[in-house]
C-alpha cells in the first residue's frame, strides 16, 4: 500500500513491522537523564565511518551512549511514518537523501530545526542548509567509466545509451530514481519531469542493460569488467578508485545532479537534547574532513579544508560546478509511486 499524498510504498509486511515496533515502543520507559541517542542509518562503511569520526571522539567520549539503528531508507522512513502518533518514536536522529527528507516532511515527521541549538550551523554552505534537517556530506552523480573498456572517453550520459555500449552499461534497482534522473537529461527531460527518461531507459533495456540490487554489487562487476559504463556519485568512484577498481569519472555535460546526505531529527525523538548534539558535532570541521579522507565527499561547511590534493579528486572545478543541478524534490516526491511501478513492471520486467 502506498501513502497518497507522497508516494511512498508500504509494504504489508512493513506496515505489520510498524505495527509491531507501535506495540513494543508504546512500553518504554521514559527517562528524562538518559544520556543516549538512537541513530537510524545505512550500514557499511557509512555506519563505520559515523562511529569512528563523529560518535567515539564527540559523543561516546562525553558518556553520552550511541546505538545505531541500521537499514535501508524505506523501512527506516516506513518505520516513522508507523511511529507517528507515538509521543515517543524510537529513533533520534534519522540519516536521509535530500529526497527522503522532503518525503517525510510531507507526511510531518520531522523536527523543525533550531538553528539556534547548533554551534556550527554558522558554517553551512548557504546552498545547503534546509529547515528539517543539516547536511553531512555531499557529492554529485557523474559517469563513470573503465578506460580499458570504453574509449574514447564518454562525455556525458548520453554515452550510457550509444549503440557501441551496449551491454557495457549497468544501473541500480535501489538507485532508480537517479536513474530515471539522468535518462531523463539525455531524453529532453529535466529534473521536473522524469517521463522523458522512460523511453530513453527502454532503448537501453532493449541493449541488454545489467540491473544490479545494491552499489556494492555494481562496484563488484565494474571490478570483474561485466560492465564497464555506469552512472554513480562521484565520492563513491574515490572510494572504489581507493580499492584498485580501474575506473575513472567525468562530470556529465548534460549536467550534475547534487546528491546531499543530512540528518535530522523525529518530531517525538525520545532524546532530542543529545540528537542536537548528534548534528553539531558532525558539522564539526574535523568530522567533515575525515569524511572527505575516508569516504570521498565534499563537506558542507566553510571551516573544514581537506588537503589540496583529496579536494581535486572528490569536489569539482569551477566550470564544473555551474553544471551543479539539484532535483526537484516535490516533483519526485507527487510522482514517486509512479516512477517505482514503472520501473519494477516495465524496465526491470
Amino acid at each position: 500500500m502506498s501513502d497518497a499524498r507522497t508516494g511512498i510504498r508500504l509494504s504489508r509486511r512493513a506496515a505489520l513491522a510498524g505495527a509491531a515496533a507501535l506495540v513494543g515502543s508504546a512500553a518504554l520507559p521514559a527517562f528524562a537523564d538518559e544520556k543516549k541517542v538512537v541513530v537510524g542509518t545505512w550500514g557499511g562503511d557509512y555506519a563505520r565511518l559515523l562511529n569512528k569520526n563523529i560518535e567515539a571522539p564527540f559523543l561516546q567520549s562525553k558518556g553520552i551512549e550511541v546505538l545505531q539503528d541500521i537499514a535501508s531508507d524505506e523501512p527506516r522512513r516506513n518505520k516513522m511514518i508507523a511511529e507517528k502518533r507515538l509521543p515517543r518514536g524510537t529513533t533520534d536522529v534519522q540519516g536521509l537523501s535530500q529526497l527522503n527528507v522532503a518525503q517525510m516532511v510531507e507526511v510531518d515527521v520531522l523536527e523543525k530545526l533550531d538553528y539556534g541549538k547548533l554551534a556550527n550551523a554558522k558554517h553551512i554552505l548557504p546552498q545547503l542548509r534546509f529547515d528539517y534537517a543539516v547536511p553531512h556530506i555531499y557529492s554529485g552523480l557523474v559517469v563513470l567509466y573503465n578506460p580499458k573498456l570504453i574509449d574514447p572517453a564518454p562525455s556525458g550520459i548520453a554515452d550510457l545509451f550509444e549503440a557501441k555500449n551496449a551491454g557495457k552499461v549497468g544501473v541500480i534497482d535501489i538507485q532508480y530514481q537517479w536513474t530515471l534522473m539522468a535518462a531523463a537529461l539525455v531524453g529532453g527531460g529535466s529534473m521536473s519531469n522524469f517521463e522523458p527518461g522512460k523511453a530513453k531507459l527502454m532503448e537501453l533495456k532493449a541493449r541488454g542493460v545489467k540491473i544490479y540490487p545494491t552499489n556494492e554489487a555494481l562496484a563488484q562487476a565494474l571490478k570483474t569488467e561485466e560492465i564497464g559504463l555506469c552512472v554513480m556519485w562521484k565520492a563513491r568512484a574515490v572510494q572504489w578508485q581507493n580499492a584498485g577498481i580501474n575506473v575513472k569519472t567525468i562530470a556529465p555535460k548534460e549536467g550534475v545532479p547534487l546528491y546531499i546526505s543530512l540528518l535530522a531529527i523525529p518530531k517525538n525523538a525520545p532524546h532530542k537534547e543529545e540528537a542536537y548534539l548528534y548534528l553539531d558535532a558532525s558539522l564539526e570541521p574535523e568530522a567533515q574532513v575525515n569524511f572527505a579522507l575516508d569516504m570521498g565527499y565534499n563537506p558542507v561547511v566553510d571551516d573544514a579544508a581537506p588537503p589540496a590534493e583529496v579536494t581535486a579528486r572528490i569536489g569539482f572545478n569551477e566550470e564544473e560546478r555551474s553544471r551543479l543541478v539539484n532535483p526537484d524534490a516535490d516533483y519526485i516526491v507527487k510522482n514517486d509511486a509512479q516512477l517505482k511501478d514503472w520501473w519494477d513492471k516495465v524496465f526491470k520486467s
